[in-house]
């Protein structure tokens, strides 16, 4: 018989449906089923796109006699951490704790009934190996020092739980230094020592994540500072990732993580805020530096979202398995055979085509073959006689062909959840995309995922769901959906200047005032809505995505620029201080924190355009501030004088200059004489004497 599982939305729960463990989702029904029995309650976090959570899953929960034994001595419950992320990001934190910094899914917690963490690990296999306990021993032993050894179990608990309420959730040691140029030198510094400058990457070994948001912060280093170690560093991370079999060769978009240090062998799922906020980055990089290989790799993300993870209502997909017919990456690698086989007669020397994609007969991954740039085009083409020309129709063929062949495979499973927050970034992605590179349809699928997030991911108060799945929505918002949403709203009104995009942008900054500021400054990442927990979440630091509250805070920035409320700006101010002491010493998990504190120091400049959006020298007026990366600027757009009351706040009091097209550019909202040549707005942009920095 199905168990309770059987009644939830969440693909990934209900993976687990039909198994004989007595699965609860997480709720009271479950935790109050623990204290009335008196039983220990196992936690099982994980995600559809999980591989080693599917592995664990045929292991021991399919498994009869495991699951008697689990039904017998626990109440088992089981999480979707994208669904949950507040249950996950607190119970992550004590198996961090508990294991001395080793943690991953799937998370394996066991609580007392009160749900205070005492034992956790990740994935353990059915017989010892791999230097592990069985998961039969682990039970045995949790039980065992449950039933008998209940008063230390219970200290222990209460201990850590109080630790996680008191510490985990700040980085240690605040001090109220001064928000200042140095202070961002400094975190630049310990961000470069720690980078790999043979293989690219902002830590040396394995395995090796993308850290989009730490190469968004050296971007904008080099921006500011014209520091060329920082775009050295950016620069070789993004082509070496670009070229590894981190990124799909033949379909585009990026997979999670590489589990060697060349990006070579990725662990294959792909996540839609993987690939959401490294589009942004290759776009900033493309910006910044005119390389084409930076404009090529976004367009494709792009695309591959547009194909593979666009909901026909207007959202965007969770993940992409790992797995795909019961093998990691299946569906992604090749033998050299059928790699051979297929070139044939498509491409004027497949051994070309094969030396470039580094493809052998032994392969990477049991016999088989992660796609990647083994070698230079160029010095490719020169060994197997060939022109660059005749190579480039070579790879653009076979990629071509092997895309058809790859679409008859299984392909992997899709988890066909909705999430707020991984929307919004999608959304600011195609948006920023859309305004940079000209294209109309990444601003048109920017315009439906908004529609659909205000529209179907709203309650009749105005306020956000968290996960929506076949016309459902559930779970109150948490603070990272409405930074994230918010964010992808500012980008669009920049790329459409349609004022409903700044107005519900600035609605949903004064609900998560309301409902998410903490009482000593900064941001909690749940609501009173989210229910009780042990602790409240209030997690600064990034993990794959940015700390919801550093991205927050960067909102209300932008907000202050856009608005001249200064009690948005007083709001991330409070934060930024709180924490400043600890900026350098832990900057590689505090990038958004670290480009909000850059906003402050350096000050953005506030732009209003007026004039006719089919007027040529507007047009010549927008494009100074679209076509160069301008990331410390805010810009708004009204076709003639606006009221007094017009959004945002910006542009009232703008008005023409002589009947022209007339840019206002203010900074600290004091503004310069109104300019209506081009060139001379570039040149007060670039710093042309105004005492102001590039932005």
């Amino acid at each position: 018989m199905p168990n309770r599982l059987q009644h939830e939305s969440s693909p990934y729960l209900l993976q687990h449906a039909d198994q004989p463990v007595d699965w609860y989702p997480w709720g009271e029904e479950a935790l109050a089923a623990a204290r009335e029995q008196d039983k220990p309650i196992l936690l099982s976090v994980g995600y559809a796109a999980c591989h080693w959570c599917h592995v664990m899953a045929r292991e021991s929960f399919s498994d009869p006699e495991t699951a008697a034994y689990l039904n017998e001595h626990f109440i088992c419950i089981k999480v979707d951490r994208e669904e949950r992320p507040d249950v996950d990001d607190i119970y992550m934190q004590a198996t961090l704790i508990l294991n001395r910094g080793g943690g991953g899914w799937p998370m394996t917690v066991f609580l007392t009934p009160e749900g205070h963490p005492f034992h956790a690990g990740t994935y353990f296999p059915p017989v010892p190996r791999y230097g592990m306990p069985s998961f039969r021993q682990v039970l045995e032993m949790v039980v065992e020092a449950f039933q008998n050894r209940r008063e230390e179990v219970e200290q222990a608990a209460r201990a850590l739980s109080a630790d996680l309420g008191r510490s985990l959730f700040l980085p240690p040691d605040p001090a109220p230094d001064a928000l200042m140029p140095e202070l961002l030198e400094a975190a630049t510094q310990t961000l470069l020592t720690s980078a790999d400058m043979v293989h690219g990457g902002l830590t040396r070994g394995r395995p090796k994540f993308p850290s989009p948001v730490n190469l968004e912060f050296l971007l904008r280093q080099h921006r500011a500072a014209n520091d060329p170690r920082t775009l050295q560093v950016a620069r070789l991370t993004l082509r070496k990732m670009a070229e590894g079999g981190l990124y799909d060769q033949i379909g585009g978009g990026f997979h999670r993580y590489s589990v060697d240090e060349k990006w070579l062998v990725p662990h294959f799922e792909k996540m839609l805020y993987d690939n959401a906020q490294l589009a942004r980055v290759y776009l900033h990089a493309w910006q910044l530096t005119g390389d084409a290989l930076f404009r090529r790799v976004t367009e494709d993300t792009l695309d591959y979202l547009l194909r593979e993870m666009a909901a026909p209502e207007g959202g965007f997909y969770s993940t992409q398995d790992a797995e795909a017919g019961g093998v990691e990456g299946g569906f992604y690698t090749w033998e050299e055979a059928e790699l051979r086989a297929a070139l044939q007669g498509v491409v004027s020397n497949p051994q070309a085509v094969l030396a470039y994609w580094g493809v052998s007969l032994a392969g990477h991954v049991d016999g088989r073959n992660v796609l990647h740039v083994a070698d230079m085009l160029e010095r490719v083409a020169v060994r197997h006689g060939l022109s660059i020309e005749q190579m480039q129709t070579d790879l653009a063929a076979a990629q071509t062909v092997l895309f058809t062949l790859r679409k008859a495979r299984p392909a992997p499973a899709r988890d066909e959840k909705v999430l707020a927050a991984w929307n919004g970034m999608a959304l600011a992605a195609f948006a920023e995309a859309g305004r940079v590179l000209a294209m109309d349809d990444y601003r048109q699928a920017a315009e439906r995922c908004a529609q659909f997030l205000l529209q179907e991911m709203q309650n009749e108060q105005g306020r956000l769901w968290h996960t929506w799945k076949d016309g459902a929505p559930k779970i109150a918002g948490y603070l990272a959906d409405y930074a994230h949403v918010i964010d992808g709203l500012l980008e669009l009104y920049q790329a459409t200047f349609e004022p409903r995009w700044y107005a519900e942008a600035e609605r949903l900054a004064e609900i998560a005032l309301a409902e998410f500021a903490a009482e000593d400054g900064g941001f909690y990442d749940t609501s009173e809505q989210h229910g009780e927990l042990i602790v409240r979440p209030r997690n600064l630091h990034d993990s794959a995505t940015p700390s919801a509250g550093a991205m927050m805070a960067y909102d209300l920035l932008r907000l202050t620029a856009f608005s001249a409320e200064t009690r948005f700006e007083e709001a991330a101010l409070a934060l930024y201080r709180q924490v400043s002491g600890a900026l350098v010493e832990f900057a590689a998990s505090l990038g958004m924190m670290l480009i909000g504190v850059d906003w402050v120091v350096r000050r953005p400049l506030e732009i209003a355009i007026i004039g006719p959006s089919d007027d040529e020298r507007t047009q010549a007026l927008l494009d100074v501030v679209r076509q160069s990366w301008r990331p410390r600027i805010v810009l708004a757009h009204a076709p003639a004088e606006v009221d007094a009351n017009a959004v945002p706040a910006l542009l009232r009091a703008r008005g023409l200059v002589e009947g022209a097209p007339t840019a206002y550019v203010c900074q600290n909202f004091v503004c310069t004489a109104p300019l209506t040549d081009p060139e001379a707005l570039t040149a007060l942009l670039d710093g042309g004497g105004n005492g102001t920095d590039a932005q």
